[in-house]
């Protein structure tokens, strides 16, 4: 579908045509004919995929037409990072290029004072969009610098995100300060259970669209090294003995394991980072300064980085543990082979992970190739497949292409939306 066969504003297309982008992404084709309808939304992309555009593109079109108030606050975006706030940002101002009568604030963590001083100007002047980091906006609420009273529009962008960084009680204390007939969107790069549990709270009368994730790009070589937990230190270091660390993100699963990781590698003199949730925005900011300085070869990192980072020079990603599912593998071994980059990706897999490597291999439709452990580390243990109870299949959800009927613009409000004609 092409950018001029939706509903959006003139304005918004004539913006589109300078930004050379005519046709619509899946996700966007999905998403913008159901948002411009009023409709609830949890969208299931990753990301890359368009996403940012799914929503902004049909929000800012609702709001030129200037059914909203002028001088309050219409519109919410919630994200995860400074960093993901700040490509939100850049991405509206954009899009909304001729449009003269929104406006947006950027709302996120750090100690400038001059920059909360800014935030509460065009948080207390009303700004039309509000682009923030859940902590940093609850810390406005609390000191009185936000009206949100007449939001129209909430949005959770990379929703499971904020809820493995511990966000949702944030989320929930800042959905407390909305009228409850807003118009809800979440996206998520994946739809574990908690995400599920929050829609279920959140959303009305909603669409649910869900992106199949594609698999890795062709030129990550992908690899994998069969051995006992123990021995993953070891082979890490070897690594780095052989050069194979240049310009490397190591993911792990839990940010104490970054830290014991981040520890011994230090101890073998590896110019090595920690990138986890423990640390302070000032903090994560140096960190990304640092590495993508090269002033250190090596970043320890939980998922908080797997996603909506851009770095394009990363030749190697590992995965200290295997991931919990097909999609989360490839969000980690997507860091690398950017920009024309080649890359390579290798995965450490011990007794109890092995069931969980053999399905990502099953979703790619290929056995990834294992390589022989140095022998200095010792014995390995046989690659073998337990049996386990298979998972139920996921249903998917056919989509009608049909435009849904009959609504008028003045009915947004209500709390059962239908259609817009």
């Amino acid at each position: 579908m092409k950018f001029e066969d939706t509903y959006l504003s003139d304005d918004i297309l004539d913006a589109l045509y300078d930004m050379r982008f005519v046709e619509c992404t899946p996700i966007q084709e999905k998403c913008i004919p159901e948002i411009l309808n009023y409709y609830d939304i949890i969208g299931v992309a990753q990301t890359g995929t368009g996403k940012t555009a799914a929503y902004l593109l049909p929000i800012l079109s609702l709001l030129s037409e200037g059914n909203y108030p002028s001088d309050h606050i219409n519109c919410v975006i919630m994200s995860p990072t400074r960093e993901l706030a700040q490509q939100i940002d850049n991405a509206m101002q954009g899009f909304s290029y001729y449009l003269d009568n929104i406006s947006s604030v950027a709302v996120y963590g750090g100690n400038d004072g001059n920059r909360y001083d800014q935030e509460t100007k065009g948080l207390r002047m009303g700004a039309s969009i509000v682009i923030a980091t859940p902590g940093r906006l609850l810390s406005h609420i609390r000191t009185g610098n936000v009206d949100l009273s007449k939001v129209s529009f909430f949005v959770l962008d990379e929703a499971d995100r904020m809820l493995d960084m511990g966000f949702y009680d944030d989320i929930m204390q800042i959905v407390k300060q909305l009228p409850d007939d807003r118009q809800t969107i979440m996206f998520s790069a994946t739809m574990p259970p908690k995400i599920q549990t929050m829609a279920r709270a959140l959303l009305h009368n909603h669409k649910e669209i869900n992106i199949a994730i594609s698999k890795p790009a062709e030129k990550i070589a992908q690899s994998a090294y069969i051995c006992y937990e123990e021995q993953k230190v070891g082979l890490i270091k070897h690594f780095a003995k052989t050069s194979q660390l240049d310009r490397t993100i190591i993911f792990c699963g839990k940010k104490e394991r970054v830290k014991v990781i981040n520890r011994e590698l230090k101890r073998a003199n590896i110019n090595c980072l920690e990138m986890h949730s423990d640390l302070t925005q000032q903090e994560r900011d140096d960190v990304m300064y640092k590495f993508k300085a090269h002033i250190a070869d090596v970043l320890v990192a939980t998922d908080i980085v797997a996603r909506g980072i851009d770095i394009d020079d990363i030749k190697t990603v590992i995965n200290f543990d295997v991931p919990n599912d097909a999609e989360d593998y490839v969000h980690r071994i997507g860091r690398t082979a950017r920009a024309e980059n080649s890359g390579c990706s290798i995965t450490l897999v011990s007794p109890n992970d092995m069931y969980k490597f053999h399905e990502i291999e099953t979703f790619l439709g290929k056995e990834i190739q294992k390589d022989t452990m140095p022998a200095e580390l010792g014995e390995v243990p046989e690659y073998k497949i337990e049996n386990k109870k298979a998972k139920r299949p996921s249903r998917k959800r056919k989509w009608s292409h049909k435009r849904p009927q009959g609504k008028s613009k003045t009915a947004k409000k209500e709390k059962t939306k239908t259609p817009k004609q």
